[in-house]
């Protein structure tokens, strides 16, 4: 603004102010013309400023145009519902011990699984339904209805095992793509831990390679999926579903709390086009059993029971008894829960793996070495044998 324009603007406002009814209707609109202008130049360049470009942080594309994922509230409630009726419990019972209340069979185990075929096909883990000798397999289904179930194939490498029941015309959970999945995607668990039936827990993908090394599975090589949904025992051998309503995963085991595992999707898919063309040895009809029910120690898991259950420092592998079947070979010989089994007949024992060896190469009385807060202890086990 030039030095000869401003004392005419000057000039100006005192005319316009010379007279007294006029000079607050026309202070006001000078004002406020002044606060506007301020008003507009500073709000323009702000927003200038602040102008960062939309993101829609949930939207995801699969890579096929299809646009999926949580773009409203009840985004996971949409995804159970649409899978929840694959979704079965698994309950293992033993014909030969009753509760004494009611006579029914005693319950030896029990987790989930899922229907791949809609003639009655079950995938499910191996640990929840092999090495239960004299029992019924119970299955229950979302609707209620319950049926006897057929062990039909086992694969303790991998830990997985499919059931059969005599029904048709059943909803399916189509296997998904697991290697294609990234680490944050959400996930859901569903299953039945503690017995409690279509029980859902969500989170995230953690990781999708974690060797299974890096959990102390020396006997296997496999990449496990790491996801912060809580796998307990009973929604073991249920899915792990995406948001497309895919199982994207098997759910296997728990660490500790916000660190799972499960077995991935496409190592199950390859397990099921092997059981078509035969290369699985059938289940074995005569076994022999202890009656425990075993998670492998991985290094998580050891720290955190040497920390929280005064576990001796000089364990570094072995099994952790987490049940113990009344009367069984295992209890009758003083096996508890909460113990590790580090040796059987002299030879270390890594995995639940190394047991099944011991139970089927062993003599007739196994050497158990078990480490609980208290000492070391040898046991002397007799394995029942069962067809």
């Amino acid at each position: 603004m030039s030095a000869r324009f401003f004392p005419r603007i000057v000039r100006s406002i005192r005319h316009i102010t010379s007279t007294p009814l006029k000079r607050s209707s026309y202070l006001i609109p000078v004002g406020s013309a002044c606060v506007l202008s301020f008003g507009y130049a500073t709000y323009h360049n702000r927003r200038h400023l602040f102008n960062f470009p939309t993101v829609f942080a949930f939207r995801s594309n699969n890579g096929s145009g299809d646009n999926y994922g949580p773009l409203h509230p009840n985004f996971i409630a949409d995804v159970v519902e649409m899978v929840a009726p694959a979704v079965v419990f698994i309950e293992i019972k033993d014909q030969r011990r009753r509760d004494y209340r009611t006579g029914a069979p005693i319950t030896q185990s029990n987790g989930s699984g899922f229907i791949v075929e809609s003639d009655g096909l079950i995938l499910t883990n191996a640990h929840v339904v092999y090495g239960k000798p004299n029992s019924i397999v119970k299955v229950k289904l979302q609707d209620g209805r319950e049926f006897n179930g057929t062990i039909e194939t086992v694969d303790i490498q991998s830990d997985l095992a499919t059931v059969r029941i005599p029904c048709k015309d059943l909803p399916i959970l189509r296997l998904g793509n697991s290697s294609s999945l990234r680490p944050g995607e959400w996930v859901v668990a569903l299953g039945s831990p503690l017995s409690l039936s279509n029980t859902i827990t969500a989170g995230v993908i953690s990781s999708k390679q974690r060797m299974s090394k890096e959990l102390g599975l020396r006997d296997r090589n496999m990449e496990y999926i790491q996801t912060d949904a809580a796998i307990t025992f009973g929604n073991s051998g249920g899915p792990l579903v995406n948001m497309k309503g895919e199982a994207i995963g098997i759910n296997a085991m728990k660490v500790t709390a916000g660190i799972s595992f499960a077995i991935p999707a496409d190592h199950a898919r390859a397990f099921l086009e092997k059981r078509k063309e035969g290369k699985f040895v059938p289940v074995a009809q005569v076994r022999r059993y202890l009656g425990i029910t075993m998670l492998s120690l991985t290094p998580m898991l050891l720290l955190d029971l040497q920390q929280r259950h005064d576990l001796p420092p000089e364990v570094h592998h072995g099994v952790l008894v987490w049940k113990i079947i009344v009367s069984s070979p295992a209890h009758l010989a003083g096996i508890q829960p909460g113990d590790v089994v580090t040796h059987i007949d002299g030879h270390a024992v890594h995995s639940a793996k190394d047991v099944y060896r011991s139970l089927e190469s062993g003599g007739e009385v196994l050497d158990i070495v078990v480490v609980r807060r208290t000492g070391t202890y040898h046991l002397k086990v007799k394995p029942e044998s069962t067809s």
